[in-house]
């Protein structure tokens, strides 16, 4: 079989040593191309996330104990919405770590659907943190108490300066990285959630209405979970190996069934290989056999761009009945 590879730097460096220098390679007969479009890895933002992740563990403990002392329910939310945000970031800092180690003897994708894993457990934990949270809140909506007001706006308005400083850190690298943007937006969200805890913090003041402050705690609380379900039914479908949201799985079967010389497409998979990778592979029906490695090359190069997938294994037959796969498979 014939394959062609091209790697990200790391790759390159990696196979050098086997003479493949330019990311290309071939094998016996033709019909089987292999490519792979990765980013480069993304372990040069440790510092950025160590940084992040320390001043937000530091003030989840302090939101924590000002909400028992100020006696609001809102900065407990928000201090359940801030320890999300640890756990985001180091699920963002682990799969930037775990993408950039090498596949190996029995992991021959490497770690990379480890983030998934980290995905799902994420949503978990942060659903039983929101329980605990509503919880407390609705005792608090029949039996409210003092709030302190003041503490509430000084502490909240802390959590919007931790957030921006933290958002800082990733500004830049968010405009080409994924895992950054996510992060990024993660972030300014937060510092949205601290400002509406703020207000709700001076309208106590204010008005000297405790019930606001449960009621902002169950608003908060509400949107939280409405968007980690979200985020929990996306992993588990990463999970089961469903096409990223991204992809439009026909526009992909379309483009590959209106290549030159493509006669037909069958056995079409896409799946997500992280939460940043996705992968391909597809049998092309090419009766001229024009399949050579240029043509490979250049699908794959198009799938990247086009559609965001890293990883394009493509099988050339001639003759759609010389494969078992094709029965009743073919489109």
């Amino acid at each position: 079989m014939g394959r062609s590879h091209r790697h990200s730097p790391t790759d390159e460096r990696d196979h050098d040593h086997n003479g493949h220098s330019n990311g290309h390679h071939g094998h016996g007969h033709h019909g089987h191309g292999h490519h792979h479009n990765q980013a480069p890895p993304r372990g040069g933002h440790s510092g950025a996330f160590a940084i992040a992740v320390l001043l937000n563990s530091g003030f989840v403990v302090v939101e924590v104990a000002a909400s028992f002392i100020s006696g609001s329910t809102a900065l407990l939310a928000d201090a359940g919405h801030n320890l999300g945000d640890v756990l985001s970031l180091l699920l963002a800092w682990g799969a930037s770590v775990l993408a950039a180690r090498p596949a190996g003897p029995g992991y021959t994708y490497g770690l990379k659907r480890s983030s998934i894993l980290a995905a799902i457990a994420n949503a978990a934990l942060l659903w039983v943190a929101l329980g605990a949270v509503l919880l407390e809140t609705v005792q608090r909506l029949w039996q409210p108490g003092e709030v302190n007001g003041g503490q509430v706006m000084l502490v909240a308005g802390a959590g919007i300066a931790v957030n921006l400083l933290s958002a800082l850190l990733f500004a830049k690298g968010s405009k080409s990285d994924l895992n950054l943007r996510a992060a990024f937006m993660h972030l300014m969200a937060d510092a949205v959630v601290s400002a509406s805890v703020v207000f709700a913090g001076l309208a106590i003041v204010l008005t000297g209405q405790n019930w606001i402050d449960p009621v902002t705690s169950l608003i908060i609380t509400v949107g939280l979970a409405w968007g980690s379900w979200d985020l929990l039914k996306d992993a588990v479908k990463m999970g089961l190996l469903a096409v990223p949201r991204h992809i439009d799985e026909g526009a992909v079967r379309q483009f590959l069934a209106e290549q030159s010389g493509v006669e037909a497409v069958h056995d079409l998979h896409i799946w997500g290989m992280s939460t940043t990778e996705s992968a391909l592979t597809a049998h092309l029906v090419m009766p001229s056999g024009s399949g050579n490695d240029a043509f490979l090359r250049g699908l794959a190069g198009e799938l990247e761009h086009r559609f965001g997938i890293h990883h394009a294994t493509i099988q050339i037959e001639r003759d759609r009945a010389a494969c078992s796969l094709a029965d009743g498979h073919v489109h």
